[in-house]
C-alpha cells in the first residue's frame, strides 16, 4: 500500500507539471530585431507599414491564437503563426491585408521585418536601439502555477502520510 501511495504521488506531480509546463513551451515566436516593426492587429483589413528602403523584400508574420496559412481558427488552438513577403513600394510602405480567424480571441501580432531605411538628419545618428533582453514576468504565470500546484500537492501527501502514521501508531 505504501509504494502504491508514493507511485500515486509522483505521478500526479509529473502529470501537473506537465499540464502548467506545455503551454509555456508553445508559444509562437514573434520576430524582433532593429529592421521589425510590431502592430498589434484588431481587425480585419489591410495593414500598411512605412520606413522600408524602396523595393525591400518585408516578410509580415500574423501571431495569435488559432492563425493559419489560411487564418482558420479552431476553439482552444495554441498561438500559432504565418508569414508572408511582400515588396515595399516606392515610399518605403508594405502592406498586408489580414483576416483574423471566425471567433478571434486574444492578442494578435504582426511583425514586419524588412531592409528599414535609414534615419535622416544630422551627423550625430544614434543608429538602431538595443533589443530588449530578459523576460517577461506575465509569460512566467503558468510556470509559477504550476509551481505553486505542486507544493501544495506535495504538502497534501506530505499531511496525508503523517495522518495515516499516527492512526497506525495509535492502533499499535
Amino acid at each position: 500500500m505504501k509504494l502504491n501511495l508514493k507511485k500515486a504521488g509522483v505521478t500526479a506531480a509529473l502529470a501537473g507539471a506537465l499540464l502548467f509546463a506545455a503551454p509555456a513551451v508553445a508559444q509562437a515566436y514573434v520576430p524582433s530585431s532593429p529592421n521589425t516593426v510590431t502592430v498589434t492587429v484588431t481587425s480585419n483589413g489591410p495593414v500598411p507599414v512605412s520606413g522600408f528602403q524602396a523595393g525591400a523584400q518585408v516578410t509580415f508574420t500574423l501571431v495569435g491564437r488559432g492563425v493559419t496559412g489560411a487564418n482558420i481558427a479552431t476553439a482552444n488552438l495554441p498561438v500559432t503563426s504565418a508569414s508572408v513577403t511582400k515588396t515595399a513600394d516606392s515610399s518605403g510602405s508594405a502592406t498586408a491585408t489580414v483576416t483574423l480567424p471566425a471567433g478571434a480571441s486574444g492578442t494578435y501580432t504582426l511583425a514586419a521585418t524588412g531592409a528599414r531605411a535609414a534615419a535622416g538628419g544630422g551627423g550625430n545618428n544614434a543608429g538602431p536601439s538595443l533589443p530588449e533582453t530578459g523576460f517577461d514576468a506575465n509569460s512566467m504565470l503558468g510556470i509559477w502555477v504550476g509551481g505553486g500546484a505542486l507544493v501544495l500537492a506535495g504538502g497534501t501527501i506530505a499531511v496525508a502520510t503523517t495522518v495515516r502514521r499516527n492512526r497506525a501508531e495509535g492502533k499499535a
